[in-house]
């Protein structure tokens, strides 16, 4: 019988008392599921809720068959790989029966098929031959996410929960779980923001703050439904706009009417041509009609403004931003950035770039690519000054502004508006303002400490002081910007990226990201060197 998950009317809330969800009704079985939704909506607490963690605040949970789950953060300390599969007391009974030591109990309770099994979830994860013996803390952070799934494939579970399990790999081992997700046959629960991995889903579920919707099919799927909603949106809001312009003109038409009709009444009073009776019961006519059209007036206007509110606002959550931001004043004969034969390392006299040679004119996008371990952060290091080289030469245009993934361009003590005016001091108030307002800090929103700040905040943050200002950076270097961002965060920086006018050099796993923003050339680290645009491969 097939694993499932059931929820009914569940309800959660954080030990602060903040209420993530209520009567949420969801069920999963034997597909693959993506679920998606901002930071913070409880995608990761759903999951928890499911395996038992935490317990509904109201409702139930349901589970039928076996759970296994892969979490965000894989901790195996200086245990081997034999004990991070979670089977080294299966291997050691084996060990002692092909030694001949082993025990009648051993003999009985012998697993001959487990390391034919191992083989093979080794393979399917992208690990083939690893030495059962090699301490965990000698793999990449990559290859410890793929060594937990191998152990949950042994596991052999109904229903596979996998909490971001492409984070912090290199593009092999986003193949290999996508990989190894294409050839479940059971029921997957996928929370993720890697829409190559969200493209191998039978159904998408997008969990918001006031509950979850279900799309039939991928994300490509998905997409074509939200960009659907979008459009219905758009034009919800254009028939608002005309209502309350309607109105507004009625309205006008009505005083203008009015004021025409009491002149003519004046007039004719002054001539004496009405008698006084009727003149006093003209004018309270008049009054009482004027009066309550003007409220009915006033009713259909605050009727038609809350419906334009409402459209705007739905415009504003299908399509969070639309940059449109200064030119950096960068020509295509301009050289931004050159290597020449750049040697160097955090390690003196261990060099992991040798004799690398780069350039960069004009508006470029330059992808820096590679297994992790090759010296991607290292190279940026190296470029922007952080590592002195042991070789070779870097010139690099004055204007130019690394984000890396902490984005340490800004200072958490600061407010988004502060950490603005510092760094950029030729901006007065009201151009500050502006360039917040474009990447979504409107009013009140801009005077949030960094710190308050989750990921996607705290990126297009440092990116509206940076290309968002006056004079934005000629060139600008980006070390993984969507590790750890949901898929709304990376595309609102997508879109202020693919406006910004300069020079990018970019290190990143996503390709979906890499291609959403244009890059043209890529390096790839432990490779030939330069190669065309990405494909979608």
């Amino acid at each position: 019988m097939p694993g499932s998950i059931s929820l009914k009317a569940a309800s959660y809330k954080t030990p602060s008392g903040v209420e993530l969800f209520s009567n949420l009704d969801l069920a999963f079985g034997p597909l693959r599921t993506g679920l998606i939704g901002r930071n913070g909506v409880g995608k990761s607490t759903l999951l928890k809720l499911i395996t038992g963690e935490l317990a509904p605040a109201s409702g139930e949970v349901a589970v039928t068959g076996t759970i296994g789950l892969l979490r965000q953060t894989v901790q195996h300390g200086d245990a081997s790989v034999r004990v991070g599969l979670g089977c080294a007391d299966e291997l050691d009974r084996l060990d002692r029966l092909e030694a001949g030591t082993g025990s009648l109990e051993d003999a009985t309770d012998a697993d001959w098929t487990l390391p034919a099994r191992i083989e093979n979830v080794l393979a399917d994860v992208g690990l083939p031959s690893l030495d059962m013996q090699r301490p965990v803390s000698s793999l990449s952070g990559g290859q410890r996410t793929r060594l937990s799934l191998a152990a949950l494939l042994l596991e052999q579970p109904d229903m596979l929960l996998l909490d971001e399990p492409t984070n912090n790999l290199d593009a092999d081992g986003r193949a290999a779980v996508a990989a190894m997700l294409k050839g479940w046959r059971g029921g997957a629960i996928v929370v993720s923001h890697d829409r190559a991995l969200l493209r191998e889903m039978d159904q998408i579920i997008e969990l918001t703050t006031i509950g979850a919707n279900v799309y039939g099919g991928n994300w490509d799927l998905y997409r074509e439904r939200k960009a659907a909603e979008l459009a219905a949106a758009e034009h919800d809001l254009a028939n608002a706009e005309r209502t309350l312009g309607e109105i507004d003109r009625k309205t006008q038409a009505m005083r203008e009417r009015k004021a025409r009709k009491d002149s003519a009444g004046a007039k004719k009073a002054a001539r004496g041509d009405i008698p006084r009776i009727l003149l006093g019961g003209m004018k309270n006519n008049s009054e009482n009609t004027s009066g309550e059209q003007a409220r009915l007036g006033e009713r259909r206007r605050a009727t038609a403004s809350v419906a334009l509110a409402e459209a705007k606002a739905e415009i504003e959550v299908l399509q969070p931003m639309s940059v449109k931001l200064e030119p950096s004043g960068l020509s295509r004969g301009t050289t931004v950035l050159q290597l020449d034969r750049l040697t160097g390392g955090p390690i003196p006299g261990q060099p992991i770039i040798r004799d690398l040679g780069l350039k960069v004119t004009g508006p470029e996008r330059v992808a820096i690519t590679g297994p992790n371990g090759t010296g991607k952060t290292t190279l940026l290091r190296l470029i922007t000054g952080d590592l002195g080289p042991e070789g070779g030469a870097v010139r690099i245009t004055p204007r130019h502004a690394l984000l890396d993934q902490q984005v340490g361009i800004l200072d958490p003590t600061e407010t988004i508006r502060e950490n603005y005016l510092r760094l950029n001091p030729g901006d007065n108030e009201n151009a500050a303002r502006a360039a917040l307002a474009r990447f979504m800090f409107r009013s009140d929103a801009a005077l949030k400490s960094v710190w308050q700040l989750s990921g996607g905040e705290m990126l297009r943050a440092g990116l509206a002081c940076t290309i968002g200002s006056g004079r934005p950076p000629e060139l600008l270097i980006l070390d993984e910007p969507t590790n750890h961002l949901d898929i709304h965060a990376i595309e609102a920086v997508e879109a202020g990226l693919r406006a910004y006018d300069g020079a990018l050099l970019v290190v990143s796993h996503d390709r979906a990201f890499l291609e959403a923003i244009g890059i043209e050339r890529e390096l790839e680290l432990g490779g030939p060197g330069f190669s065309d645009a990405p494909s979608s491969g």
